[in-house]
């Protein structure tokens, strides 16, 4: 299977060139699966579903080979997780709460986008479908809760369980109150636990899954793909393709009037963006889609897109094959580990080692710093760091056995 995830600021256009990828996918003979968590319905919008259709959020064929489902992160939890976010806001509603704040309250940060996810890891185990295209939510740090499940694998198991990730404070509550934990919360936690691992298994195959950037010709949305396409190099996560939407139309040198000055003005600020994103993300492949003359919706028009996006490119190739996290051996008591921090700067990380087997890389970023805990291979667990070096992208780790 392949999963295609596409993300970025915004506006971008990422529903439309999910919908666009899903629709080729479709036309080549893959079964495959349009998903979006969005909660305003934009793939109802985006096919022209009518409203009694797209407001459904069972899972629906549109055209032969291709699915819809509009995931409703509320329902999900409801569905799966009820017992937990009843626990959770009973604390509160013993403290005295009303029921509605409390259950607001009990819907940490981060919950519906994290459930949401592990409805696709529900997806790839079922294996019905030969691709799965995700539309993530419009939020430039969304990527944040693909990146969770790896960090909770790798810690949170071991350090604080369920509870000290969503619900430390419950535990707080807990003390002065007289609700017990239900007895299916520990299984729940084992079950919960199980599926982040695989979910973050499948979001760093580079074999199976790619992320995408969706940007405009503008800083803001340029800016915005390149805290993603860091975030994905630090977490290991294959970024194959770049996305420049909109793009107006280069105008002719013997422009008269006030407008197409304007215009000329807007189409050459563009082309510069352009050639700026080009630097910013090679070696990635570039896709460059230009502003259509109408609103991009239908079938029709998405497939007209796909055209213009992929030709007759096969969307399920994986388009750039990175190594965002590589290990060398350099000598018998020596090795290196290299891990791609595109944009950071010398003294914009820190690196500690936690344990014999793990390294913490944290990486200061403008939204505020990440961190990735890394496994290290079993013979570096008696060799000492001696030295970090970025090197152009490349974070060097050195590693050498003490004697």
């Amino acid at each position: 299977m392949r999963l295609i995830i596409y993300t970025g600021k915004g506006g971008t256009g990422k529903t439309v060139t999910s919908s666009s990828t899903a629709i080729k996918l479709s036309d080549k003979n893959y079964k495959t699966l349009l998903i979006s968590s969005d909660p305003a319905h934009t793939l109802g919008d985006a096919f022209k579903l009518p409203n009694e259709i797209s407001e459904n959020y069972d899972m629906q064929e549109v055209i032969p080979n291709l699915s819809l489902l509009q995931v409703d992160p509320i329902k999900e939890i409801n569905k799966k997780y009820n017992s937990l976010l009843s626990y959770m806001a009973s604390l509160f509603i013993q403290k005295g709460l009303d029921e509605s704040i409390s259950y607001e309250i009990a819907m940490l940060p981060g919950m519906t986008q994290l459930f949401s996810l592990l409805k696709i890891e529900e997806i790839m185990q079922d294996n019905s479908f030969d691709a799965v295209v995700l539309d993530m939510p419009a939020s430039g740090e969304a990527l944040r809760y693909l990146y969770l499940p790896k960090l909770v694998g790798n810690v949170g198991k071991k350090l604080m369980g369920l509870f000290g990730l969503f619900s430390g404070f419950s535990k707080i509550f807990q003390t002065f109150s007289a609700i017990s934990v239900p007895n299916n919360i520990s299984q729940f936690e084992q079950d919960f636990f199980d599926r982040l691992k695989s979910l973050a298994d499948i979001i760093t195959d580079n074999k199976t899954t790619s992320i995408r950037l969706v940007v405009n010709p503008d800083s803001f949305s340029i800016e915005n793909a390149k805290r993603a396409l860091m975030l994905a190099s630090l977490y290991g996560i294959n970024t194959d393709l770049v996305i420049i939407n909109k793009i107006w139309p280069a105008t002719p040198d013997n422009v008269s009037t006030p407008v197409d000055n304007y215009y000329t003005k807007w189409s050459n600020f563009q082309r510069l963006k352009v050639e700026e994103a080009q630097i910013n993300f090679y070696p990635i492949p570039v896709r460059e889609v230009p502003l259509h003359q109408a609103e991009l919706a239908g079938l029709e028009l998405l497939r007209l897109n796909a055209s213009l996006i992929f030709g007759e490119e096969n969307p399920a190739l994986i388009f750039h094959q990175g190594s965002p996290i590589s290990i060398v051996q350099d000598a018998k008591n020596k090795l290196t580990m290299v891990v791609k921090v595109p944009f950071t700067e010398q003294n914009d990380f820190d690196i500690k080692r936690v344990s014999g087997g793990e390294v913490i890389i944290k990486v200061k970023s403008p939204t505020g710093d990440i961190a990735n805990v890394l496994p290290l291979p079993t013979i570096a667990y008696n060799m000492k760091i001696i030295k970090v070096v970025l090197d152009s992208n490349n974070l060097r780790i050195s590693f050498e056995r003490s004697n």
